[in-house]
């Protein structure tokens, strides 16, 4: 089994993704060893300053060198890569793939079975360790997702689901950050028609925002429960949240998010 205490990473694939799960790791000291690749490795040379860093162009390299193989390549380039390498792997490999909408069981095709095969699922919230990482596994790789869980945490919140809602995931949490960002923005612009200038605007919304997330994952809390903590009878907030209900507020998000999904739904058909 895998050693929390000495883990070899690789990263395979050092990109906008890969390069923010390297940090969430090497910041929080997770690493024994660490290798990021990437075809062209001149913009990432400096992350060697780590010291414990390697950086190589040679995928085959980092793998034969590393236990936990964290994948963030292109779905075109994964299925060459699982083949290139699939002689390479052994029992005590752990594979985690980052890559959306690549199955479990295409990946098993590849190397086989017999192998810890992980799928997690970050959002761009993972550059500021805030991401909501959602996580499934083969079943070998169940004796490992509390590996992967503990990777994941460093850079956010993590949640174990079956595989087959991967897909629901990806809308509530991938596209979610946009759907979060537009009301963002919409407070904003309600925000500078009552006199505030843009800055101050977003500086009041995206704090709000993220006061009232915090205020549901402190206290655990039903969202319900805080609104009445803030709506009095005959008060401007009840007046407000009810002329948005009227506007179809959460049924327009309802709709939005419903239809997210049956288009990742279309396009994985396709």
């Amino acid at each position: 089994m895998t050693n929390k205490k000495n883990m070899k990473i690789a990263i395979i694939g050092a990109g906008n993704l890969g390069l923010a799960i390297a940090k969430g790791i090497l910041h929080s000291n997770g690493a024994t060893t660490m290798y990021l690749t990437k075809r062209n490795t001149k913009s990432i040379k400096d992350w060697e300053k780590y010291g414990n860093v390697t950086v190589t162009s040679d995928n085959l390299e980092a793998i034969k060198n590393s236990d936990i193989l964290i994948f963030a390549v292109q779905p075109g380039h994964f299925t060459t890569l699982l083949e290139q390498s699939k002689d390479l792997l052994t029992e005590k490999h752990v594979i985690i793939s980052t890559i959306t909408g690549y199955s479990i069981p295409k990946i098993e095709n590849s190397i086989g079975t017999d192998k810890f095969i992980i799928r997690s699922m970050p959002n761009t919230a993972i550059s500021v360790g805030k991401s909501m990482t959602c996580i499934c596994s083969n079943e070998l790789g169940k004796k490992r997702i509390d590996l992967a869980k503990a990777i994941f945490n460093r850079m956010g919140h993590t949640l174990e689901i079956p595989e087959d809602q991967m897909q629901a995931a990806t809308v509530i949490c991938a596209s979610g950050i946009a759907f979060w960002m537009r009301l963002i923005r919409a407070t904003t612009q309600g925000a500078i028609q009552l006199g505030f200038d843009a800055k101050e605007a977003q500086e009041l919304a995206m704090h709000t925002c993220n006061g009232a997330a915090s205020l549901l994952i402190e206290s655990g809390s039903h969202p319900e429960e805080e609104i009445d903590r803030v709506t009095t009878p005959k008060g401007c907030t009840i007046e407000g949240l009810n002329e948005m209900e009227h506007q179809g507020l959460s049924s327009s998000l309802i709709k939005g998010i419903v239809s997210s999904y049956e288009k990742i739904s279309h396009i994985r058909k396709g």
